[in-house]
């Protein structure tokens, strides 16, 4: 009984460290706006950090919890990503604009057009210039809790009791192929492995019926290639605010 309930107490644990890191990361993946309103939030005085960059890099954003990350080749621009007080992160593309006067106040060799050359007009009117830093704030945060549980996970299921409904190599390929942490979860409710102290041995001459690496890491796979379709089709049908995707 006090072995289940240590566990039952870890269960809880790594299910809520996964859904603060999942909500964290949802709420401050950049949403792309328009030109106006970097100029609005530039002039109210609500931008707390700001970034410059060309393109996203998707392939550099975290396993589990991250987004697409702005990266720049030299030139300040074209887009520009900006972090309110509230701990979101915005961005836009200042080569769509309506109208800038270039004032000379800021060099205008510097930046990627005349959109660029107008918010940094405004970041230096507003007194932001020193806020040119990372928008991803809860970046460390989210990479700990990540590390946190993928942590945990190896340790049981390497030096833990053996899976009941699936071998450690099928649970190591699912939860490691598997996007946003959700083999994980997976594992925590099909497997159970805080419940059993260990797995029953097979009778002589009976063949191991657990499901396998290889199913594990097709498995994986599929659910990346579902996701990624159904998380595309939802980007489309409820916009950035519900489904943002930056990069896409």
């Amino acid at each position: 009984m006090r072995t289940w309930r240590w566990w039952g107490v870890l269960r809880l644990a790594l299910v809520l460290v996964w859904l603060v890191a999942a909500t964290v990361t949802w709420w401050t993946t950049p949403r792309q706006q328009d030109y106006a309103q970097a100029q609005a939030d530039l002039t109210a005085g609500r931008v707390t950090a700001y970034q410059w960059g060309d393109h996203w890099d998707v392939d550099r954003s975290r396993r589990w919890f991250g987004s697409a990350t702005l990266e720049s080749s030299g030139t300040l621009g074209p887009l520009f990503a900006w972090r309110t007080a509230d701990g979101r992160v915005h961005w836009t593309d200042t080569s769509d604009f309506e109208e800038v006067h270039e004032t000379g106040a800021v060099s205008a060799t510097d930046y990627a057009g005349p959109g660029a050359v107008g918010l940094a007009q405004t970041i230096r009117a507003a007194g932001r210039e020193g806020s040119n830093r990372d928008v991803d704030s809860p970046g460390p945060l989210l990479v700990a809790a990540g590390a946190l549980l993928g942590l945990v996970f190896l340790g049981v299921v390497i030096a833990g009791p053996a899976p009941r409904l699936g071998t450690r190599w099928y649970w190591f390929w699912l939860v490691s192929t598997a996007p946003f942490g959700l083999g994980l979860l997976f594992w925590l409710f099909r497997d159970h492995p805080w419940t059993r102290s260990a797995r029953p041995a097979d009778p002589p001459g009976d063949r191991d019926r657990r499901d396998r690496g290889v199913l594990g890491l097709c498995i994986g796979m599929l659910a990346s290639l579902v996701i990624s379709i159904l998380l595309f089709f939802l980007h489309g049908s409820l916009g950035d605010r519900w489904v943002p995707s930056p990069g896409s």
